[in-house]
């Protein structure tokens, strides 16, 4: 994985208890909140200004169409969040993502590296297996009643992807930090 080890073992403890809380409402309302979003955002922000000092690093070059730009670590990251972001809206006009789920990704492109996108899919997709299999277990036994008012047990086909989503967030900090450069 290319995300510094270093990085990854600062973001966590900060995005770890977003990303629970996000998963959690998700899972009780159906929807993510904007705030914890925005608490996500901050977190980028404010860590990464220490982390990935923009000041101090080299300057790493990028190309839109004909123009070569060169910008710190630290302001190609926050052009993730542009990208997922133009994506999610678009998908999300499409009926095919919630809006909460199109912030959230947006929000958590910033701590994602580009040479790390099929990482990221693969954590993605095995969270996704283990979310839902996990969830419509729940929802068929027992457990169910642990939280008997949730939205997501009587939400039909629908699935609360934050659980998905905040999941493979903090899986993909956490192998970072144990594989990351």
């Amino acid at each position: 994985m290319h995300i510094p080890a270093a990085a990854a073992a600062w973001f966590l403890p900060f995005v770890l208890p977003i990303c629970f809380y996000v998963a959690f409402t998700d899972m009780r309302e159906m929807r993510i909140k904007n705030h914890a979003v925005m608490a996500l955002l901050v977190v980028y922000l404010v860590v990464g200004l220490f982390v990935l000092p923009p000041w101090s690093g080299e300057w790493l070059p990028g190309t839109f169409g004909p123009v070569t730009v060169k910008l710190p670590l630290y302001a190609w990251q926050l052009l993730h969040i542009v990208v997922v972001l133009i994506v999610g809206i678009i998908l999300n006009a499409a009926g095919i993502m919630g809006a909460g789920d199109a912030k959230f990704c947006a929000a958590a492109a910033a701590f994602i590296w580009a040479s790390d996108f099929m990482w990221v899919f693969i954590i993605l997709s095995a969270t996704l297996l283990g979310a839902f299999c996990s969830h419509r277990l729940a929802k068929h036994t027992r457990l169910r009643q642990i939280a008997p008012h949730w939205d997501s047990w009587d939400r039909g086909k629908q699935f609360p992807m934050g659980l998905t989503l905040a999941g493979s967030l903090v899986a993909y900090l956490i192998l970072g930090i144990i594989h990351g450069s």
